[in-house]
């Protein structure tokens, strides 16, 4: 077994900080303890002045100072060891609650610093829509972000098998293409080939496949044709007429065709209409709609359609992970023109960011549950894998100072407190004890 990694160092500073910090902390805990060694040889050295009331006022006010003084300096010393190292109970607290201070700290940061409302309130003034915008609109940004996609494109499709993909695929095209949405996404289809004209080279494919039919098989049909004439009209009309009238019908076939190849033919004009009048029906009529979904389903739930589906996607994978290593292929160029054109469409449309924002802020939300145990368990994780004598001594660097005036106010607070309190109690009581 691997030895563990070291625990990450807590708190780091650097060499010169640390000793910058640690002459500064010594520098006010030699004032501090030097304030109260003073406090200690004023009360001493008030035993030397003649019996009287400013006398008796100076030494409960020095006796108050020392005692808030050496108070204090317990208070402080035994948040980071025991003091004068006897092991007194409830001292030494930051290395004797290491564990707990962190659970503590993980479950306050958890709960209170990421709430819904702050991480909503943040999210406000982010705007990463606009962020996001504003970077995949920069072309020298985008270039980058899409060849590191392009170069994850591989690991990402190796990491789904090809049979799994395969079903996946055949289970989720019929539901889709058969879904309601169907018919209206094959009528915008449609719509953008008459636009385009695209729908007469469509036509003008069908009629020179049609005619390279009739060519290649113009034997077959005259043979088929003949014994249609036979079947029908018996032997002798079969031996004198089949054979000129599969002639003369392959020949009118042609002709037919002959015609309808100009531009301007009835038969093209009477294809756009249909394909007009169908767009109408697609978006208008619910039947129609309905069933176009079924066919559609029918046929790509075909075994054979299933099979070469299946085809297109291995077909499909090889092709991507093959461009994808090209940082000049096309893979690389859609994923920068895709994602320039997000840019696009974030930076001139705020309807769109207004949904990214609140999608994201959703999907944070919904996620934030269980990031805030995962949060909690990684700070009260980290806590307790620090080195304890190193983690209080980075703590104390850094709060020690603060600390010592702590030790300082506790000195004269007690100096002025235990005087004024003297001061009180004599006008009530008349002479008390010192």
């Amino acid at each position: 077994m691997q030895d563990s990694p070291p625990p990450p160092s807590p708190l780091p500073l650097t060499p010169d900080t640390e000793d910058q910090l640690r002459r500064g902390l010594n520098r006010h805990r030699a004032a501090a303890t030097g304030l109260l060694a003073g406090m200690g040889g004023l009360l001493l050295g008030s035993y030397a002045l003649p019996p009287g009331y400013g006398t008796d006022l100076l030494q409960a006010a020095a006796k108050a100072g020392v005692v808030g003084g050496i108070a204090d300096w317990f208070a402080v010393t035994a948040l980071f060891r025991h003091p004068l190292g006897l092991p007194i109970p409830h001292t030494a607290i930051i290395p004797m609650q290491k564990e707990r201070l962190g659970a503590g700290l993980g479950r306050f940061v958890a709960n209170h610093v990421f709430t819904e409302a702050e991480v909503s309130r943040v999210l406000s003034k982010v705007d990463l829509a606009r962020v996001l915008g504003d970077f995949f609109s920069d072309p020298a940004a985008v270039q980058p972000a899409a060849g590191a996609l392009a170069k994850g494109l591989p690991r990402i499709l190796a990491s789904l098998e090809d049979g799994r993909a395969r079903r996946l695929l055949g289970r989720l095209l019929p539901r889709i293409a058969g879904g309601p949405g169907a018919a209206r996404v094959l009528a915008r289809a449609l719509t953008a080939l008459i636009e385009g004209g695209r729908h007469q080279e469509v036509f003008d494919l069908a009629i020179g496949q049609l005619k390279a039919v009739l060519v290649a098989k113009e034997d077959q049909l005259q043979s088929a044709i003949a014994a249609r004439v036979r079947a029908e009209g018996g032997a002798l009309v079969g031996w004198i007429a089949g054979a000129g009238i599969a002639r003369r019908v392959l020949s009118a076939l042609n002709a037919e065709l002959d015609r309808v190849q100009p531009g301007d033919s009835d038969l093209r004009a009477a294809f756009e209409a249909w394909i007009r009048a169908e767009i109408t029906r697609l978006e208008t009529d619910p039947d129609r709609a309905a069933a176009v979904g079924r066919a559609l389903r029918e046929a790509l739930a075909h075994p054979a359609v299933a099979a070469w589906l299946g085809d297109i996607w291995g077909r499909l994978r090889a092709a991507l992970e093959a461009d994808a290593a090209n940082p000049n292929g096309r893979t690389v160029q859609a994923l920068q023109a895709a994602l320039g054109n997000l840019g696009t469409m974030l930076a001139e449309d705020p309807a769109a960011r207004d949904r990214l924002n609140k999608g994201a802020e959703r999907a944070l939300i919904a996620l934030l549950p269980r990031a805030r145990t995962q949060l909690s368990d990684f700070i009260a994780g980290v806590v307790r894998n620090w080195d304890t004598a190193t983690v209080t001594e980075k703590i104390e660097l850094r709060v020690g100072r603060d600390l010592q005036y702590v030790r300082m106010n506790g000195t004269l607070v007690g100096f002025l407190v235990g005087g004024a309190l003297y001061a009180l109690l004599t006008a009530i009581f008349g002479r008390v004890a010192g």
